[in-house]
């Protein structure tokens, strides 16, 4: 099963880890511009949309397969437990205070986490289900049981999936996976 994990000072493909220099937000950035650098509209993402783009495109990357084209039996299953907390908060902050009321688009674009989940499917042309749960804490057997869900949908025989977590901008953890059917029960969250 291919796996990508990506914290504030840590990139890993398959357990291999990724040279970089930076860490938090801007680490995110580096690989964007090392490893992906033709999607502008990442500098206009939240952090959660940030970590889940460069976290899907280094494992479609490590998959090999061709991108880009129509495809309907790929679902995109996503958990966190922080919802989109970073997104809602800068949103907050543009509302606040009632003589500076300026509400911003740009940050309430931004205020469920199921955006990130169209960002990946929009740009891989994926047009299986998307989903994107957020859960008390992270725990196995719900992500586990959700996922064989997805499967449930005779057109889907593989999920891009995983954990996918942010609080701000120094605190986010991604592992996303690639799974096919066949291999399910070998899932270990």
């Amino acid at each position: 099963m291919l796996k990508v994990y990506i914290n504030p000072e840590t990139v890993m493909i398959n357990g291999k880890a990724l040279e970089h220099k930076e860490k938090g937000s801007a680490l995110l950035t580096e690989v964007y511009r090392t490893y992906v650098g033709d999607y502008p509209k990442f500098f206009k993402m939240d952090t959660l949309s940030k970590l889940g783009f460069v976290a899907s495109e280094l494992l479609l990357q490590a998959e090999g397969k061709p991108r880009f084209e129509p495809c309907e039996d790929r679902a995109v299953v996503l958990f966190n437990c922080c919802a989109s907390l970073q997104a809602d908060t800068a949103y907050q902050a543009t509302i606040q205070d009632p003589e500076h009321f300026f509400p911003s688009p740009a940050a309430f674009v931004y205020t469920l986490p199921n955006i990130v989940t169209g960002e990946i499917a929009i740009r891989n042309k994926y047009f299986g289900e998307t989903s994107f749960m957020v859960l008390p804490e992270r725990d196995p057997q719900i992500m586990a049981q959700q996922l064989q869900n997805a499967f449930l949908d005779p057109m889907t025989t593989s999920i891009l999936g995983g954990w996918l977590d942010c609080s701000d901008e120094s605190h986010f953890e991604a592992e996303l996976f690639i799974i096919k059917s066949l291999n399910f029960k070998s899932l270990n969250l």
